[in-house]
């Protein structure tokens, strides 16, 4: 049995360690904070048992005391527990106290160290904490004390002589003592202030300011404080990013979003996953292949489907293609492919299933045959085009769609308007969305759709598209989206 005490870090689940993700993948027990935690819950085991003891203003779902012993309760009841922190459990995240009753109590614990926002905030806002010419240290320190102490333990007046670079985190409800006390005790009233709210995510926002203002600046938690000198400076490359600030729906299947959502994530997006489908498997048996003159395959997913379901559980490889000629619809099935040691003999120029048709060779002799690997329900172009040209087409279902139901609150929003675009991949996201989420109840966002089949089920719904994926894989979709939706101010 063991208590991990992991960092979850400022908000950024890129800067979550690596030691971390292992921990949580396999906890049994994760017992989490509310802030910087939420993005990294997904990662747990979809049995582990979570437990919020999140700290709001003015609300605590359980006292330090409680957290403390249960803790102790878990870990000697689990194998592994992860109490997970957001920041880094010994910087302001009291990961000293939950240590001590874990060791007093006989409970094995490791800590594992997160990324601070004293640091990273400031960082993702431009601003180094110590920078030649104008800081050579820095002071990380709270705003927030034990509100049932009689006296402070800061010092607030020898802060302001020591110089430097300050960063005070929990400061923003006692910022006018704050400040008025480092005034007093000797900064100009003309120092550099930036708040950097929500730092290293979405919804990041910096206040710049001075020291004399920042009480009456609009600051608000959770932020991170800086008064310095650096604070002056402007390094701004985190909130320059094209997409920053921009809310966009991914209707994809959660087994396909990521690849979508990391691209959008890296471009400033917020991403509101709200898959309108998920993928189930179809029992199929494959026939033998080398009966085969074509393979075609029409997605990522149907490639995988049929070396999952169909290959590997008969111990084949790319070896049982070898004398077969394989065609995929557009770059992302080919990048399947040859992720399967499987180069396609055939691409289209446009990835829809009338340019595959009309690309296809003329049979090389009578009878020859055509395998088509697809979902259960799909267009017919394909296999009635293929037969009208000579061929005889057998088609295998691998996989099936069917309607997900996505969370509520997401939902809720998405039909309120209250987000910037939505993203359309395939014709089965666009009829599931608009089951899910029904009339909008506010403006259409902008809509952005992979390709004219696609679009064309969406006109067919009432949905008006704004933009149309040149090229029809995801890296079509986010130019296409990037031209179309203007950066903010």
């Amino acid at each position: 049995m063991t208590v991990y005490l992991v960092g979850a870090g400022p908000g950024d689940p890129g800067l979550f360690t690596r030691r971390g993700a292992e921990l949580l993948e396999t906890a049994d027990v994760v017992v989490h904070d509310r802030l910087g935690t939420a993005a990294l819950l997904g990662l747990a085991r979809p049995d582990a048992r979570l437990i919020d003891v999140g700290k709001a203003p003015g609300r605590a779902a359980m006292t330090q005391p409680e957290i403390n012993d249960l803790l102790v309760l878990e870990g000697r009841a689990h194998d592994r527990v992860v109490r997970l922190k957001g920041g880094d459990p010994f910087v302001f995240g009291r990961g000293g106290e939950e240590a001590e009753a874990l060791m007093a109590a006989g409970v094995p614990f490791e800590v594992v160290p997160g990324v601070t926002s004293a640091i990273s905030a400031p960082a993702y806002a431009g601003i180094p904490v110590t920078h030649r010419g104008l800081s050579t240290h820095v002071t990380i320190v709270t705003g927030h004390e034990d509100p049932t102490k009689a006296t402070t333990d800061t010092d607030w007046a020898a802060l302001a002589r020591a110089g430097g670079t300050l960063v005070i985190l929990m400061g923003a409800g006692h910022l006018e003592q704050i400040t008025a006390a480092l005034i007093d005790g000797g900064r100009s009233p003309q120092t550099p202030v930036a708040a950097v709210r929500w730092g290293t995510t979405p919804n990041q926002h910096t206040v710049r300011t001075t020291l004399a203002r920042a009480a009456s600046a609009g600051i608000e938690a959770p932020s991170a404080i800086v008064v310095g000198a650096v604070a002056a400076l402007e390094l701004s490359w985190f909130e320059q990013r094209p997409l920053f600030g921009r809310r966009v729906v991914v209707t994809r299947a959660r087994e396909q979003a990521s690849a979508l959502r990391e691209r959008l994530e890296a471009l400033g997006a917020q991403v509101i996953e709200l898959p309108s489908i998920a993928l189930e498997p179809v029992e199929f048996t494959l026939p033998d292949l080398g009966a085969y003159d074509w393979l075609v395959v029409t997605s990522a997913n149907g490639v995988e489907h049929l070396f999952a379901r169909g290959l590997a559980p008969r111990g084949l490889d790319a070896r049982a293609l070898g004398g077969v000629r394989v065609a995929a619809i557009g770059p992302g099935t080919a990048r399947a492919l040859a992720h399967h040691g499987i180069t396609a003999d055939l691409i289209p120029e446009r990835f829809v299933a009338e340019s595959l048709l009309e690309a296809f060779p003329e049979p090389s002799h009578p009878g020859a045959r055509v395998l088509l690997a697809r979902a259960e329900v799909a267009r017919d172009v394909l296999p009635d085009g293929l037969t009208a040209r000579g061929y005889l087409v057998d088609v295998l279902s691998v996989y099936r769609t069917v309607r997900a139901d996505p969370a509520p609150d997401d939902v809720a929003r998405v039909r309120a308007g209250d987000v910037d675009a939505i993203t359309f991949t395939s014709s089965s996201t666009v009829s599931n969305f608009c089951s899910v989420v029904g009339d909008f109840t506010g403006p259409q966002p902008l809509v952005v759709s992979i390709g004219p089949v696609t679009s064309d089920t969406a006109r067919s719904h009432g949905l008006r598209i704004d933009a149309e994926a040149a090229t029809h894989d995801i890296d079509g979709v986010v130019t296409a989206l990037l031209a179309a939706l203007p950066s903010r101010p």
